[in-house]
């Protein structure tokens, strides 16, 4: 990769940003880690209340690739085909054809998905995972850009179903979007008659160019001493004596995955130390279990991870490109 190939997804990637935030005000952070996890070919988690502008991002997000989007209710009765789609026979062509559940958009936000069975739950596992469901013995591709958006209330868990580490496994990372400040609070409480304020973000990349910079994310410069780092910081949260399940091998990749899109987000060719532990909490957090007494004692997984951020020791930079 050159600068000049990383200077340019970086000021597409910061516009990319800035579109975003006309419907979705203030939030900035939380918008790098949405897009970070979209060229990272991931699926994002956010933990808020009702009412902080969920359906607004994805509906924002899709509007500016110029992608496709779906809204998914999660309830207890939804059944895995009214996800995935069905096969009905169509008498006219004298065979089944499939018919496209809502999982196939460029953008799926799959809302309060704790409250859907597990059953139904586990129909999102291929399709995250693999980009392709199977109905009926034949596999249908969702194609690209693809991206869930899955949310769950932290506070309402009446008639809830605690999603499985396998699942929460699949999501690149976790975060919340959290109630706007007061500048920002007044200024949409001024503009209080629009109610349409993702429909009316554009179109400023088309949704093709978006596999072009995801494959140009791979060829950030990684050095071995930084992945050595991040192995270094799985392992730590699996000694932890409050962790009762700590980070996977496939936390650890998702982590070295997500930090290369991190740094050429910042216009740089190479990973530093900086970029790891960013991005950290947001991508391993969600993925350890706190023992129960410790949790009880009020231990969280973000404490854990930032425990091991604080014992571990990062490489030194020496350079450009060099790590030690």
């Amino acid at each position: 990769m050159t600068p000049d190939q990383a200077q340019w997804f970086a000021d597409a990637f910061g516009k990319l940003v800035d579109n975003i935030d006309t419907a979705v005000l203030g939030k900035k952070p939380q918008l790098r880690l949405v897009l970070t996890a979209l060229f990272s070919g991931g699926h994002i988690l956010l933990e808020d209340v009702p009412g902080t502008g969920k359906t607004v991002l994805a509906k924002a997000l899709a509007n500016t690739i110029q992608g496709t989007n779906s809204r998914i209710q999660f309830t207890p009765d939804l059944l895995p085909s009214d996800v995935t789609g069905v096969t009905i026979w169509d008498q006219a062509k004298g065979r089944f054809v499939f018919h496209p559940g809502p999982i196939f958009a460029s953008v799926v936000l799959a809302d309060e998905i704790n409250r859907a069975s597990p059953k139904t739950q586990s129909a999102l596992l291929e399709v995250m995972e693999e980009g392709a469901v199977t109905v009926d013995g034949e596999s249908h591709g969702v194609g690209t850009p693809f991206m869930v958006i899955a949310t769950q209330n932290p506070i309402e868990q009446s008639g809830t179903y605690t999603l499985p580490e396998a699942q929460l496994d699949r999501f690149l990372m976790k975060t919340s979007l959290g109630y706007p400040d007061h500048d920002i609070a007044v200024s949409l409480l001024m503009d209080s008659g629009n109610r349409a304020r993702a429909s009316k973000v554009t179109s400023i990349i088309a949704s093709d160019a978006i596999a072009t910079m995801a494959a140009l994310t791979s060829e950030v410069h990684a050095d071995e001493a930084v992945m050595d780092y991040i192995s270094r910081l799985a392992t730590a949260t699996r000694d932890d004596k409050d962790s009762a399940l700590g980070v996977s091998m496939r936390g650890a990749l998702a982590l070295a995955r997500a930090v290369r899109t991190w740094a050429i987000a910042d216009g740089r060719t190479y990973v530093i130390p900086d970029d790891v532990t960013d991005l950290a909490v947001a991508v391993l957090a969600h993925r350890i279990v706190v023992d129960p007494e410790a949790e009880f004692a009020g231990v969280t997984a973000a404490q854990i991870v930032e425990r091991a951020l604080a014992t571990v020791t990062p490489p030194a930079s020496r350079g450009a490109n060099a790590l030690a």
